[in-house]
C-alpha cells in the first residue's frame, strides 16, 4: 500500500450542509436558527465559558499556589563549542559576542554552558559559567572570568 492509494472509509466524510437555499436542502428561510433571539443573530450566541448568568466555575473556585515566574533570572546562553570561531588569545566580552550576533540580547547576563569543544586558549568573561564549561575551557589552557 502506497500514501497515494490510501482512501478514507465509506461514510467516514460528509458533504457540507448548504444553509438557506431554497426547498430541498430543508434549512431555507431561517437557515436552522429558528426565530430571532440571540442565537439567530449575526455574531449572536454566548461565549464557551458562560453560564447563563450563574457564578462562573472559574470564579468559584479560589485561587492557590504562588508563581515565582515574574522573578525568574534569564541568562543568553552561548556554549564552549561556538568559541571556536574567534582567534587565539581573543578577549570574549559580552559586548563582543553581540557585535558578532552570536547572541541577539544580553538578557540578566551570560552563561557559558559545556556543548562542544574548544581547542584555542582564549580568554572570556561572563556572568556565568557551567561547571563543564569550565573544566573545557581549563583543559583548553584558556581563562574564563566571572563578570
Amino acid at each position: 500500500m502506497k500514501l497515494h492509494e490510501l482512501k478514507k472509509n465509506p461514510g467516514a466524510t460528509h458533504s457540507k450542509k448548504i444553509v438557506g437555499r431554497g426547498p430541498g436542502s430543508g434549512l431555507g428561510k431561517t437557515s436552522g436558527k429558528g426565530h430571532k433571539g440571540q442565537n439567530a443573530r449575526s455574531g449572536g450566541g454566548v461565549r464557551p465559558v458562560f453560564e447563563g448568568g450563574q457564578l462562573p466555575l472559574y470564579r468559584r473556585l479560589p485561587k492557590r499556589g504562588f508563581s515565582n515566574a515574574k522573578f525568574k533570572v534569564e541568562y543568553a546562553v552561548i556554549n564552549v563549542g561556538d568559541l571556536n570561531k574567534f582567534e587565539e588569545g581573543t578577549v570574549i566580552t559580552p559586548e563582543l559576542l553581540k557585535e558578532k550576533g552570536i547572541i541577539k540580547k544580553q538578557l540578566a547576563g551570560i552563561k557559558v554552558l559545556g556543548h562542544g569543544e574548544i581547542d584555542k586558549k582564549i580568554t572570556i568573561r561572563a556572568h556565568r559559567f557551567s561547571s563543564t564549561a569550565l573544566e573545557k575551557l581549563e583543559r583548553s589552557g584558556s581563562k574564563a572570568e566571572v563578570i
